[in-house]
């Protein structure tokens, strides 16, 4: 047999219900001094409206209007009309039980938000001190060869061409970061359209592997397609930014790999509509603690050996984008001195 339970009234039922049981024993005594009946039945109309009117007044005088502060409070906003009407109809109807889950819900909301933005801030504060860290280093370089060069060394055949040279390799350096910069800032906009076509991904992976062909001679590192992957597959994608995430990939993988080593690309069909493709290397590796961050801005797993080897820091950051931009994810699985593998998902063709 289901309770009775005034907790979830509304102000109305509750006024009402107030009224009742206030009327009831009234309406009792006057029937029991008069020995009317029509007494008694008078008697409970005239206390029950009162009641009922005075209990309702004070609800809706001196706690719903604060309870409708509360709400004007939580939207933050100057109410429209038909915020208004809510608030003058349809409010008064809501439980206190209601109006505690609103609230509720609201703090929990705006506890997320502020969680929210003091990761963002920390992010903030973290990616201006990278920056500043990644121009600083090439602008006092810059500023140290042509101070040495202005102060005599520009008449001195046997190092001038020495100074310049590397002034101007630190200048193609600043160049490369703030042409990354400019990358990321239009893919996160989207300002950067996609071009998609069909094409098969193999080819483009054989073109990457050539074009990096003399950085791999250097270190001694063969480069081929995992076998079993060599037929070939189409994706929809935009070849030439697929192209750039397949370049930074396998650059990154010579830089990190082992001298003699080996780089594989690998490419699955994981269903009628993804293809899966892999870049593996039995190089240093990732420990475990860095690989959340990998695809962060400036982020390095050794500062010191990242600097050393090159580029701007940047390089998987935009790989995320541009695969985020397609729709798609990309992943990393590392362990140190045994390799890194980046993996990344494309649209399989489109008829």
């Amino acid at each position: 047999m289901a309770t009775f339970k005034t907790k979830n009234l509304s102000p109305v039922n509750l006024s009402l219900f107030t009224a009742m049981v206030l009327s009831i024993p009234v309406s009792i005594a006057f029937y029991i001094v008069s020995k009317n009946v029509y007494a008694g039945i008078v008697a409970l109309a005239v206390t029950l409206l009162g009641n009922y009117l005075l209990i309702r007044f004070v609800l809706e005088s001196f706690i719903y209007r604060k309870i409708k502060l509360i709400y004007k409070f939580i939207y933050q906003t100057k109410a429209s009309k038909k915020e208004e009407m809510y608030y003058k109809y349809i409010l008064p109807n809501k439980s206190i039980d209601e109006v505690r889950e609103d609230v509720e819900e609201w703090a929990q909301q705006k506890k997320t938000e502020i969680e929210t933005l003091r990761s963002n801030e920390s992010f903030r504060k973290e990616f201006l001190q990278n920056l500043s860290h990644e121009f600083k280093t090439p602008i006092f370089s810059i500023q140290g060869y042509v101070d040495t060069l202005l102060n005599g060394a520009l008449e001195n055949p046997a190092v001038n061409r020495k100074f310049l040279e590397n002034t101007y390799k630190n200048v193609e350096r600043m160049v490369n970061l703030v042409s990354d910069l400019d990358e990321i800032t239009k893919l996160e906009s989207g300002e950067q359209p996609l071009y998609k076509e069909n094409f098969i991904i193999q080819d483009l992976i054989k073109y990457v592997f050539e074009t990096l062909s003399l950085k791999m001679v250097e270190r001694n590192i063969k480069a081929g397609i995992k076998k079993g992957c060599e037929q070939p597959v189409f994706v929809f994608a935009d070849k030439e930014k697929i192209g750039r995430v397949l370049t930074n990939l396998v650059e990154n993988a010579v830089k990190y790999g082992s001298h003699g080593g080996n780089i594989v690309a690998s490419v699955y069909n994981t269903d009628d509509r993804h293809v899966l493709i892999e870049i593996s290397d039995d190089g240093i590796g990732i420990s475990e603690e860095h690989l959340p961050r990998i695809f962060e801005r400036f982020y390095r797993t050794d500062t010191g050996r990242s600097r050393n080897v090159g580029g701007t820091g940047l390089g998987l950051s935009i790989c995320k984008h541009i695969i985020e931009a397609h729709g798609q994810t990309i992943h990393v699985r590392s362990k140190p001195d045994v390799g890194t593998t980046i993996g990344f998902t494309l649209e399989a063709r489109k008829m």
